[in-house]
């Protein structure tokens, strides 16, 4: 039977009954939302795309949001500090698309990275991460460039373990280790650097959603199209889409490129 949205929001409100919580659904914008009922804070969930994953992946994926809005929830009402979770700190790449500020209007603290991308904050607190807000800074008396720094002091430390596969002498290299920072790897310079290195050809850099970080060391025409090919198939099927373009790394700078054979990038590598 057909997945309708008023059938979505009936799933979503049985598998999230609690006397602490209060649902709404908006038809005209297919929204359904989901807060406590003391507080008001809560998250909307945009009930097409649920629906879209529900097709693709079935109960899986009402599973998985259900688990993401009650950790979500949950987080809500906690009381988080930064001093002393310096360790829990990470960057956190979004597109230029996304929000930078709060329902109420909090601004998030947030750092210019690509025409494409930018850089938020989070703190990560195990199954989930909280994304760090001026007055969470202000209240902390921390600066955003200490958030930057210890951010990408964490980031470096993370693993940059990848699988490659080899297409038309083309070698790609896949960083998809779930741990919610896949694509914050693209702000880990030195292993950048390391990979240019590495390259024969020109290397590009891809970062279609959150949960991964594709490397390419492209060596022809065929190289660019299949990078392009995958980098919007990637950034159709992710979780948090962030840019179905790839960027082309040379002297420390990302560089934001259409990749297609037509009109490729020109001073490749000898």
């Amino acid at each position: 039977m057909k997945m309708t949205s008023i059938k979505m929001k009936k799933i979503l409100e049985e598998r999230l009954k609690s006397p602490e919580f209060r649902t709404s659904y908006k038809r005209d914008n297919d929204v359904f939302r989901i807060e406590w009922k003391e507080s008001k804070k809560g998250i909307s969930v945009r009930l097409p795309q649920v629906i879209a994953k529900y097709n693709e992946r079935g109960n899986e994926a009402i599973d998985e949001l259900v688990d993401h809005l009650e950790e979500a929830l949950t987080i809500m009402n906690e009381e988080h500090q930064l001093t002393g979770m310096e360790k829990h700190i990470f960057p956190v790449i979004r597109s230029t698309s996304f929000p930078t500020e709060k329902k109420d209007g909090t601004p998030l603290v947030t750092r210019e990275h690509t025409a494409e991308t930018r850089i938020f904050y989070a703190l990560d607190l195990g199954k989930s991460y909280r994304l760090i807000d001026e007055v969470f800074l202000q209240s902390e008396n921390w600066t955003a460039e200490r958030i930057h720094e210890n951010a990408l002091f964490n980031v470096r430390s993370l693993s940059t373990e990848f699988k490659v596969d080899t297409v038309s002498d083309n070698d790609f290299y896949f960083v998809a280790t779930q741990d919610g920072y896949d694509a914050s790897r693209i702000l880990n310079e030195s292993f950048l650097e390391e990979m240019s290195k590495k390259c024969t050809g020109e290397l590009a850099v891809a970062v279609p959603h959150q949960d991964v970080l594709i490397l390419a060391d492209v060596q022809n025409d065929t190289g660019y199209d299949i990078l392009a090919q995958m980098t919007m198939q990637f950034f159709a099927e992710g979780r948090i889409p962030i840019t179905s373009l790839a960027f082309i790394y040379e002297d420390k700078k990302l560089e934001p490129v259409f990749i297609l054979a037509k009109n490729k990038p020109r001073n490749k590598k000898k």
